[in-house]
């Protein structure tokens, strides 16, 4: 496993309350790897059914609730031969749930994307057998997610629930145990301080 971890911002918000913010360190069962040109971490999310075999946000003591947020993105495959052929469109709906190790799910949520070029992807990965050192799985779309943590929860999970693909010409639903639906950036959780 690795863990991701990076400093703290602090910010004044709105009125008196101080909002603080900070990368959140997060247990990565999967890494897909590092962005060529963003130099960020993308780890995978794979469809589990226990929430400890997710991708784990550690989530310090604290008093109130805190807000986890992070960038939700669909994977692709990139092919060159498929982009010049004109046969590379491919468009993803993944769904993954974020939730307590005791298996309370706080929330569901979906990232849909469109791929047709090179330009689509988020970033290259760094780390793969391809030209350059690239792997050809990349991140494609990007939603970002927030969700409401209450007090007392220590962990929280992102785990894969589904992926749908259409493809010229084909279709697939994939829920099996284990495949990778969705990647997930840069991390933070923000407390409200009074």
């Amino acid at each position: 496993m690795v863990s991701v971890l990076a400093g703290a911002i602090g910010h004044f918000g709105l009125g008196r309350q101080l909002d603080q913010t900070e990368m959140a360190e997060v247990r990565c069962p999967t890494v897909l790897g590092i962005g060529v040109i963003t130099d960020v971490p993308f780890c995978d999310v794979l469809i589990q059914q226990e929430a400890s075999l997710g991708a784990i946000v550690v989530v310090p003591p604290r008093r109130g609730n805190v807000t986890i947020s992070f960038n939700l993105h669909n994977r692709h495959t990139y092919s060159e031969e498929e982009t010049k052929s004109g046969s590379a469109y491919t468009e993803y709906i993944a769904e993954v749930a974020i939730a307590s190790l005791d298996g309370e799910v706080f929330a569901r949520r979906f990232v849909m994307s469109e791929f047709r070029s090179e330009i689509d992807l988020i970033d290259r990965i760094s780390g793969g057998a391809g030209p350059a050192g690239i792997k050809a799985v990349a991140p494609v779309g990007t939603e970002r997610v927030f969700v409401t943590v209450p007090e007392g929860v220590s962990e929280v999970s992102v785990v894969g629930q589904s992926l749908d693909i259409v493809q010229l010409g084909r279709r697939e639903s994939v829920r099996g145990l284990g495949r990778p639906v969705a990647v997930i950036s840069d991390v933070r959780l923000e407390y409200d301080v009074d």
